[in-house]
């Protein structure tokens, strides 16, 4: 469902914009139906406000939590259920933060990840994207919203943005505390600039080698890794806002010397910064995440040639629940609760 036909049932109720607006706010958490203004039952017309019950009752079911898995970080992750039963996940973060799914499963493919074996299986709609923030916000405070859950957002463009603006406007949400992740895509750098909210950016990279990158992102756009970056830096420089480049590091694969030094070449000089994302271990994929000081090194790497770099954890790597891995063993049945990983990296 998009939110367009939520305010269109709204609206066929006799509500205005202004009156689709304030229960919309409220719907998600941006605030209650009365304010210092006005109460609601002086400003909604009697049609809407006999209805909303019934109406908030099914935009909340848009997005409901099957199960909560906290992490030690403080993070937790959501199974959540769509309207339709579909499941995708939703991840509570540190420092008011919300990692949010924008498709059911993945057309990309990376070798890597858990969420793309199936495929991509759906898209949501833009009211559904919105709908894991109201869920959400009703669990914790939330000040940013990182689209870097299950699927690609460049895939389902129209959604996405839609759901940008909202939260950008109606949700009450900052502008740059929203996140559009991808891994490229040439119509992502048409669109953005354009749109009214312009986030921040995450460039999936992973790779300076273009071979290496294609193996590792087999269905992602065909855009050279030094492409991608200068891609990046226009939309950087025109918003005032660093690229957030997005590095999974993978044993013996990418976390190389040779990687490190084309990394610094590529980045030199750039409005940018790196995350370096150890692999979270996933059974049959046969990846391994680097070790600690491997990782380190990297990290020392770049900030030695002055680019900031960072090594962050996927949120759930310490109960096997990041990268699609708790919807896995929801389909799969699993009847064991998700374990903590002992000695799990931080």
């Amino acid at each position: 469902m998009r939110l367009a036909q939520l305010r269109q049932r709204l609206a066929d109720l006799g509500a205005k914009p202004c009156h689709q607006d304030r229960v919309l706010r409220a719907w998600c958490g941006n605030g209650a139906l009365d304010n210092r203004r006005s109460r609601a039952e002086d400003f909604l017309p009697a049609a809407v406000r006999a209805a909303l019950p019934e109406f908030l009752t099914e935009a909340d079911g848009l997005a409901r939590a099957v199960s909560e898995h906290p992490g030690g970080d403080g993070s937790a992750r959501l199974l959540v259920a769509l309207a339709d039963g579909a499941t995708v996940e939703s991840v509570l973060l540190l420092r008011e933060g919300l990692c949010v799914s924008t498709q059911v499963g993945c057309a990309v493919g990376c070798r890597f990840c858990m969420t793309g074996r199936d495929g991509l299986l759906r898209q949501l709609g833009s009211a559904e994207i919105v709908a894991q923030v109201a869920l959400a916000r009703r669990r914790r405070p939330l000040r940013r919203v990182v689209f870097m859950g299950m699927g690609e957002p460049a895939h389902n463009l129209d959604n996405v943005l839609e759901a940008i603006e909202f939260l950008g406007t109606v949700g009450g949400i900052g502008h740059k505390n929203l996140v559009f992740s991808t891994v490229g895509d040439r119509r992502v750098f048409d669109r953005l600039p354009a749109g009214p909210v312009k986030p921040a950016l995450a460039l999936s990279l992973h790779s300076t080698r273009a071979d290496l990158r294609a193996a590792l992102l087999p269905k992602a756009a065909p855009i050279d890794p030094a492409e991608l970056v200068e891609e990046g830096e226009i939309y950087a420089r025109a918003t005032g806002y660093p690229i957030q480049y997005q590095w999974t590091l993978l044993a013996g694969v990418n976390d190389g010397d040779d990687e490190a030094d084309a990394i610094v070449r590529l980045l030199k000089g750039r409005y940018a910064m790196m995350n370096f994302i150890p692999y979270n271990a996933n059974e049959g994929l046969g990846y391994a995440r680097p070790s600690p000081e491997r990782c380190a090194a990297l990290v020392a790497t770049l900030m030695r040639h002055g680019i900031l770099a960072k090594l962050r954890n996927s949120a759930g790597q310490d109960i096997e629940g990041g990268c699609g891995q708790l919807r896995a063993r929801a389909l799969a049945g699993a009847a064991a609760p998700l374990r903590r990983v002992s000695g799990s990296a931080r």
